[in-house]
């Protein structure tokens, strides 16, 4: 690559699931002046970069994976992270997308040039690239989210986040300080808690906790997944429905999850004994408001004689302890935030600008939206996956990253059918789904069941996060690209060339 401004139809920013699959399908379509844009070292995304103790899936491994390359290998019903990781590299391997994989790739700012209709692109290694096609895969779950504790700065012992996990310090014998009873620290608490001298977990909001159905798979079963693929097909398919019928307690009929809870309430009087602990994790919303977790070693290990479940507020943090509202100095040798990710938050400022210079977080100051979960008004050949209100609480996210895809490849067809420069999503298009799509939101038990939680937007309330419905019907809403919707720009008509006249290929392109 030399120095001047590199040129490339698509560019995939970020490597895990989201990326990867967007290369595949492009590759397997027949499209391949694209590249996909990796920050880190290795591919991966989330399951990468987080690699704290017990990190695992909590959606069964035969549905976390895509449908055209099933895994017959996966060692547990709940793959772990590493596993989850090699499962991707694996994919990338299998699918040849090395040569489109670049690394040290990290994006800057990402500029749209109208009168090009062309994204210019920064990355942080100083490559400067232009792209007619900008597909984000970089995620909603990416940006750690840290609480702004008055004090943090002059703590004197280690801390780090659940996704920077500092495996360099052994937490042998020390006092540990957990802040945050989210899906990370669910995992890793019960890792850790017997190998401290003590743990003090600070809880704001008690989690509702179902039990884990794990198990590890038999070497005859993965035998026959992988002879008999058919075999493969019907668990997954299997899994795939009993997940999907929980959309209705979610979305449809809420008072159902009071069914549910009953489950939840039996696991947790199991396996704690103590009457006043009990009292302190359980809930007072109906289960579902927040993310519902699941874990067997959770409950058993707040149980511990070394570890206590705080519950006062944290009002700041001196540099050998923890301080809170009622006055009591808890000593910290390391501080470990399981605080979860700016989720309706999940790009930085001036990392997007569209048409007129406008930064999609000026655009996004009420919350996030977009059309479909995929495209933005004002943003031309701007595709989002995993966007907003795409999440799940019910079911796999690869089933939704996938219905995505194949809605943006869908566009890309089109666009190239039709010699179209650029599409551009109906600001009246958009509207009016994402009023919809609120509407429904209203009725479900994200926004019923009494609680606060990341799914909502902390200025409007807004659910900006989770799709109010069955995969199934994301897969029809996503299945076509239509033009109807769109303002589509025309690519200039080729010129006519004389023979004397030679033809050049743009200095700077990528191969």
């Amino acid at each position: 690559m030399n120095a001047s401004r590199d040129v490339i139809d698509i560019a995939i920013i970020g490597s895990g699931f989201a990326g990867l699959c967007m290369g595949i399908q492009l590759k397997e379509a027949g499209f391949t002046d694209f590249f996909i844009a990796e920050q880190a070292d290795t591919l991966g995304g989330t399951w990468r970069d987080n690699h704290y103790p017990g990190c695992a899936c909590d959606v069964q491994s035969h549905v976390y994976s895509f449908s055209f390359a099933p895994n017959p290998d996966w060692s547990r019903q709940f793959a772990q992270q590493a596993e989850i990781r090699a499962y991707l590299e694996r994919c990338a391997e299998r699918f040849a997308l090395a040569p489109y994989l670049h690394f040290g790739m990290g994006l800057v700012r990402a500029v749209f040039d109208e009168p090009q209709q062309r994204w210019q692109l920064s990355f942080r290694n100083g490559r400067q690239v232009s792209a007619r096609v900008l597909v984000s895969g970089m995620g909603g779950l990416s940006r750690p989210a840290l609480p702004d504790i008055p004090g943090l700065d002059s703590f004197k012992g280690a801390r780090f986040h659940s996704q920077q996990w500092d495996h360099d310090y052994s937490l042998k014998g020390k006092r540990v300080a957990v802040i945050g009873t989210g899906a990370s620290a669910i995992q890793f608490v019960p890792q850790i808690a017997p190998q401290v001298a003590h743990l003090d977990l600070f809880q704001r909001t008690p989690p509702w906790i179902m039990p884990k159905p794990d198990r590890a798979i038999s070497p005859f079963e993965r035998w026959l997944f992988r002879h008999v693929p058919v075999t493969q097909r019907v668990v997954r398919s299997a899994f795939y429905w009993a997940l999907e019928g929980r959309v209705v307690g979610f979305a449809q009929h809420p008072r159902l999850m009071k069914l549910v809870q009953k489950i939840a309430l039996r696991h947790l009087y199991k396996h704690v004994a103590r009457p006043s602990l009990r009292q302190t994790l359980t809930p007072d919303y109906t289960i579902g408001c927040k993310r519902v977790l699941i874990s067997n070693d959770y409950y058993p290990a707040l149980s511990r004689s070394n570890v206590a479940v705080v519950t006062e507020g944290v009002q700041r943090i001196e540099a050998d302890g923890v301080i809170t509202d009622d006055g009591i100095k808890h000593p910290v040798d390391c501080l470990i935030f399981g605080t979860g990710f700016q989720a309706t938050d999940p790009l930085p400022r001036d990392c997007i600008i569209g048409r007129g210079g406008v930064d999609l977080m000026d655009t996004w100051r009420d919350g996030a939206h977009a059309f479909k979960g995929t495209t933005v008004p004002g943003y031309p050949n701007l595709f989002l996956i995993v966007g907003p209100n795409t999440g799940l609480g019910h079911n796999s996210m690869i089933l939704m990253i996938e219905a995505q895809v194949t809605y943006i490849l869908d566009a890309l067809k089109q666009m190239q059918q039709q010699r179209i420069a650029s599409v551009d999503v109906k600001p009246t298009v958009e509207s009016a789904y994402n009023q919809r799509l609120q509407d429904r939101l209203t009725r479900t038990i994200w926004n019923t069941g009494g609680c606060q939680s990341w799914y909502l937007d902390p200025r409007t309330g807004k659910n900006t996060t989770l799709w109010p419905g069955s995969t199934w019907r994301f897969r029809q809403v996503t299945r076509q690209f239509s033009l109807k919707d769109y303002v589509a720009t025309l690519q200039p008509a080729p010129v006519l060339l004389s023979p004397a006249t030679p033809q050049t290929t743009p200095e700077g392109s990528l191969s």
